[in-house]
């Protein structure tokens, strides 16, 4: 099953590579020009004249928030200090061997170490106040990011950061994932979810030698789009492939009212 889900080389090349152009096209957009900068470590994927950043998100079903392993929870201060999170993030990693031979040998004994870590996790981020700054971490690290951008078919839509913290903080429930199968295990992972529908989940990665040990954050675009727009309903167009939301629209326009 892991064998299944998981991406191919080519497919995270192609995906990676697509994440590039779609940052060109909107920095292009916004009149930066080809030689835009980023800081994709930072979460920066454009950085306007006047300082501004932008994550800009596309793919067709998932965006990969996070993918850390060990050294990302032991050096990050931040999630260190995020009362704990960061301490069970690890938690969950070291339930595993470092030999990955070993965990094939016994998968069982080993998801069985991990249940405890992400019922730990799950109950943490049941507190909104530890969600959002957890949320904000994730995909803003931790405000750095002053906007999200999410392209969907030819049109990028503009959240301010606060604005999608709080929309995805409020809706979010929070639980351990439930074994659907012969073989499986609860708590796994764990779950977001919005009415009942599964929006997100943090899991662990051990399909492989090159993915082993490592903790992986993702959403689902559609959903998670379809939930902003529903949540901040003011909207202004920009131009015919740019739409603003919410709070960004005074910031947004603030900054690029002379350049339409």
């Amino acid at each position: 099953m892991n064998k299944k889900r998981a991406m191919s080389h080519e497919k995270a090349s192609y995906v990676k590579l697509q994440g590039h152009r779609d940052a060109q096209e909107f920095a292009e957009l916004l009149g930066i020009g080809k030689e835009f900068k980023s800081d994709p470590k930072a979460k920066k994927d454009v950085i306007d004249y006047e300082g501004y950043s932008y994550s800009v998100k596309s793919g067709e079903k998932k965006w990969q928030i996070f993918l850390y392993s060990k050294s990302r929870f032991e050096e990050d201060y931040t999630f260190k200090g995020m009362n704990g999170i960061g301490e069970i993030m690890l938690k969950c990693i070291e339930s595993f061997p470092e030999d990955r031979n070993e965990y094939v040998k016994n998968k069982i004994v080993y998801k069985q170490k991990l249940q405890e870590p992400m019922r730990k996790l799950c109950e943490k981020l049941k507190q909104k106040r530890l969600l959002g700054a957890f949320l904000d971490k994730s995909i803003f690290n931790s405000g750095e990011v002053d906007f999200l951008v999410v392209k969907d078919k030819e049109v990028f839509h503009i959240f301010l950061n606060k604005d999608v913290i709080n929309v995805l903080t409020n809706n979010f429930e929070v639980e351990n994932s439930k074994a659907r199968s012969e073989g499986q295990l609860d708590a796994q992972k764990v779950v977001f979810k919005v009415n009942g529908r599964t929006i997100g989940e943090i899991e662990m990665r051990n399909e492989s030698e090159i993915h082993y040990r490592e903790i992986k954050f993702w959403l689902s675009k559609p959903m998670t789009l379809e939930l902003l727009k529903t949540n901040i309903k003011n909207n202004q167009k920009f131009s015919n492939r740019i739409v603003v939301y919410g709070s960004a629209i005074n910031k947004f326009l603030k900054i690029y009212k002379n350049k339409k």
